[in-house]
């Protein structure tokens, strides 16, 4: 049980500190008035976390029923969110309420579009190479009924 909710605070770390690198970067590497920039490494930050989301759950629909990861996912995006919207901007120097409400929901709302598209992406592939744990249980059902040889009837 540890393992699992380990895997689920590592993922949710890595997205946060995804987060915290774009910010750094926007804040350090760029002025204060370049907003296009800004707004060019906010969005190869989420690209990156759809990324990061697209390959865990590849690897995870691979091993695991949907339930579980499905859980495992929500929970680590849950907390990596909470961690980006409230804590993020204290690191860089910022109010997290400071944009007013437009901007702070307007995050939510892309951080879970990315999120969203991410384990879609990385789902949908997975399905389609047939490679998820429900394609591959019943590929060995369908392996074990075949192989089985049949029983003549008698009359």
């Amino acid at each position: 049980m540890s393992q699992r909710w380990r895997a689920v605070g590592i993922l949710a770390g890595a997205l946060f500190v995804v987060n915290v690198v774009a910010r750094l970067i926007i804040r350090f590497g760029f002025d204060a008035d370049d907003t296009a920039a800004a707004e060019r490494m906010s969005l190869g930050m989420f690209v990156v976390i759809g990324l990061v989301l697209a390959a865990v759950t590849f690897v995870w629909a691979r091993r695991r029923p949907a339930a579980r990861w499905g859980s495992d996912v929500a929970a680590a995006v849950g907390v990596a969110l909470a961690l980006t919207v409230l804590v993020g901007p204290l690191l860089v120097g910022e109010n997290p309420f400071g944009g007013g409400a437009g901007t702070f929901f307007a995050q939510i709302w892309l951080y879970l579009a990315a999120t969203g598209v991410g384990v879609l992406l990385g789902y949908l592939l997975a399905v389609a190479l047939g490679l998820d744990h429900r394609s591959q249980t019943l590929k060995r059902y369908a392996e074990t009924k075949a192989a089985k040889p049949r029983r003549p009837v008698r009359r």
